[in-house]
């Protein structure tokens, strides 16, 4: 697999700094994608030490994704707003809605510049979706920014995705806090969507310690800890799972019998009343 070409300087001046990896990038890495980096590629081989299936893992989170939106869309959501997106790869948030309802209106939002430079290319065709450069921690202003106002109306239900994201937040940054901060400027009938790595397993607790060391974050949460974000919302079956459980399309192992890479993360989705 080989990946964008290293340029620092070039990069540099569209503020993207390639001598460290990325949140973004790396996801990339591991979808087996082309827009990282050397660096990104090296933090992926040392987590691949601990957990072999990593690459298995990006692709159960992928296609929950996948799930997740067609299920929000069959349910009469036209509007999703999806946080920490990351880089556009198959089956993106838009594709999955719009094939469902060509209606469907998706802002992604991610702070990594990279993630604007290659959205705006893709998305430059498809008027009903946007990219917008925030970072998630500071919800004022990712909600008051123009590329989400002039998409998202939040007196209608809105999907907030925060798809293999609030693992990158520390305890002292109140992931759960900001959960609610988005939450509550939704009315009633949004959505809540979390996947998210989970402490399953000593293997897990092994690779938050590297996620940690290389990437500064990568909070391995325990599953009560998951569900607590969807506090005071209606939890929708089948719960908080791992994610090959959430509504598989065929015959998945039960939950006992599943490897360390398939319990690695766990999701759900839930409805504000």
């Amino acid at each position: 697999m080989t990946g964008t070409t290293e340029r620092p300087e070039e990069w540099a001046s569209r503020g993207i700094d390639i001598t460290k990896p990325s949140i973004a990038r790396a996801y990339d890495v591991v979808l087996r994608g082309k827009d990282n980096f050397e660096v990104d590629r090296a933090f992926v081989s040392e987590i691949t030490k601990v957990i072999p299936e990593i690459y298995d893992v990006a692709a159960y989170n992928r296609q929950v994704l996948g799930r997740g939106v067609r299920f929000l869309a069959e349910q009469g959501i036209r509007q999703f707003l999806d946080l920490g997106s990351g880089l556009p790869t198959v089956q993106n948030t838009h594709q999955v809605a719009q094939s469902v309802a060509p209606d469907s209106k998706v802002v992604y939002v991610d702070n990594d510049p990279m993630v604007l430079v290659h959205g705006r290319a893709l998305l430059a065709q498809n008027e009903r979706t946007s990219v917008v450069t925030a970072d998630l921690r500071d919800p004022a202003a990712v909600l008051g920014d123009p590329g989400v106002t002039r998409l998202i109306d939040f007196t209608r239900p809105v999907a907030i995705m925060m798809v293999g994201i609030l693992h990158h937040l520390h305890d002292d940054e109140d992931p759960k806090g900001i959960v609610e901060a988005y939450l509550d400027v939704a009315p009633s009938g949004s959505h809540l969507f979390v996947t998210h790595f989970c402490a399953s397993s000593q293997e897990a607790r092994d690779a938050e310690k590297q996620y940690l060391a290389m990437l500064g974050t990568g909070r391995f949460r325990t599953v009560e800890e998951i569900t607590a974000y969807f506090d005071g919302l209606e939890l929708l079956e089948p719960g908080v799972v791992p994610l090959p459980l959430w509504r598989p399309d065929g015959p998945v192992p039960v939950e006992s019998d599943m490897s360390i890479g398939q319990r690695l993360m766990y999701g759900g989705i839930a409805r504000k009343p």
